[in-house]
């Protein structure tokens, strides 16, 4: 998988950075002196500068974020205790002193495994279906008499066409569906530069009908229109977000009923949201995701590929998406917002709050944590594009569903068709070109030109 081979590469660059280049000095420790290693402090202390300047992961990375990935280095044996013991997620933020072991534990990368693309066929125009030939058209029996022999006598001669049936061809909402389905995921491959999708999520399960949902049914403001109501926010959990996120403006409640108000508004979301059975993006489009973290450095490809997966989406999700997203932003942005958590930035408190339910792994998977807060915080600052429909993509399947009617009713009404749309060849026989009449010849171009007065010896003396 590509997603399990991106993971492995940035938990080996991560490794390999944190051995070269953490200090290591001489410590005491009950009245012992232990060389090279250092305290667990002094581990969070620069493993956090390291997360917060690196591209893969961005300045949201907090502290409790990195004491948690030292605690997943010392399971997989990166980190020691001086004692040399090590396979527990027992680390903490203390003196507690820690060495490196003499090998690095690196994870192999994953082999990746060929795949073939699924292509998927579009109506075939020339191939009648099954039981739509001739040979099968049912025939009532005809009493022969003179009138009926001479017109098949006519038709065998040709001075009477023959009637054939024409079976009418139609594009059905299955085969648009198909096309949205085909174009979109074709256009997705393209874009992460990949041989086959398979290696990042399973085309089958991909809904053609939510990709269609999520482009069509949606508001002025771009977020979805649900169908069925019952998948819509409950009443009180969407009051509370529109609360917070019109702040101090609330259309429900004119004034607060009591001090902390707004922090008591923001659990209440913050627990719905935290106790939902599956994130916002699915576990199944997990890998999608993340693999589209590689390409932040390419900004408007990043942003491409994930308005792409966010049309992929179940509608119900895509819609709370793009709620909490809206809240959160709105959230970070108002200025009369009072601290909704002591010790903590609005925006830090947004990322680490939501992060696992928007994005996390149905198994565990190593940098899981980070990679959801720096996608997060991507999201976060593109969201207005991202949550909106690619026009480009959109357009291209518009064109290609528009052009594959307008053959199926070429070959189903050939004459109709050559009315309404005629060719030039066609156009030609018609409207003959008249000849251009040459123009006429002046008579008075004939005539001498006129000569200017010239000016002759002058009488006077």
């Amino acid at each position: 998988m590509l997603i399990s081979f991106c993971v492995s590469l940035q938990w080996n660059e991560t490794i390999e950075l944190f051995r070269s280049n953490m200090p290591l000095r001489k410590h005491r420790s009950h009245f012992k002196s232990y060389e090279r290693c250092f305290t667990a402090s002094e581990a969070v202390d620069w493993l956090h500068v390291l997360l917060r300047h690196s591209q893969n992961f961005g300045p949201e990375v907090t502290r409790k974020q990195t004491v948690q990935l030292l605690k997943k280095f010392l399971k997989n044996h990166v980190i020691e205790d001086i004692k040399g013991r090590w396979g527990q997620e027992d680390f903490e933020d203390n003196r507690h002193l820690y060495r490196f072991p003499p090998s690095s534990p690196l994870k192999p990368y994953p082999k990746r495994s060929p795949h073939q693309a699924s292509v998927i066929r579009f109506p075939d125009w020339t191939h009648e279906p099954p039981g739509t030939s001739q040979e099968n058209i049912p025939v009532r029996p005809i009493v022969m008499n003179s009138e009926s022999w001479y017109k098949r006598h006519s038709i065998a001669i040709g001075e009477v066409p023959a009637c054939r049936l024409v079976y009418r061809r139609q594009l059905t909402e299955a085969n648009v569906e198909e096309i949205w389905k085909s174009m979109t995921l074709s256009h997705l491959q393209k874009i992460l530069d990949l041989d086959s999708l398979e290696e990042v999520l399973d085309t089958k399960l991909v809904n053609s009908k939510f990709i269609i949902h999520n482009v069509y049914s949606v508001s002025k403001q771009g977020v979805v229109i649900l169908t069925d109501k019952s998948k819509e926010l409950p009443h009180w959990v969407l009051s509370a977000m529109k609360c917070l996120a019109n702040w101090p403006n609330c259309s429900d409640l004119k004034h607060p009923m009591y001090s902390g108000f707004e922090k008591d508004v923001f659990k209440t979301i913050a627990d719905y949201y935290g106790h939902l059975k599956e994130p916002l993006l699915t576990f199944q489009l997990f890998d999608a995701f993340v693999s589209v973290l590689g390409l932040l450095q390419k900004e408007k490809i990043a942003i491409e590929a994930f308005q792409i997966c966010c049309l992929l989406l179940p509608p119900e999700n895509r819609r709370k998406l793009q709620l909490l997203i809206r809240m959160m932003v709105k959230i970070c942005l108002n200025k009369e917002m009072p601290p909704l958590c002591d010790g903590l930035g609005t925006r830090t408190l947004m990322v680490q709050t939501f992060s696992r339910c928007i994005l996390c792994s149905k198994d565990e998977v190593d940098l899981d944590e980070l990679l959801a807060a720096r996608l997060v915080t991507f999201l976060m600052d593109n969201h207005q594009e991202i949550l909106q429909a690619p026009s480009s993509l959109q357009n291209s399947i518009e064109e290609r569903v528009a052009h594959l009617r307008r053959v199926q009713f070429q070959k189903s009404y050939p004459e109709v068709y050559q009315e309404r749309f005629p060719t030039p060849e066609s156009e030609a026989l018609i409207f003959p070109e008249k000849s251009k009449p040459k123009p006429q010849l002046l008579m008075w171009a004939l005539k001498k030109p006129f000569q200017p007065f010239q000016r002759t010896r002058s009488f006077r003396m």
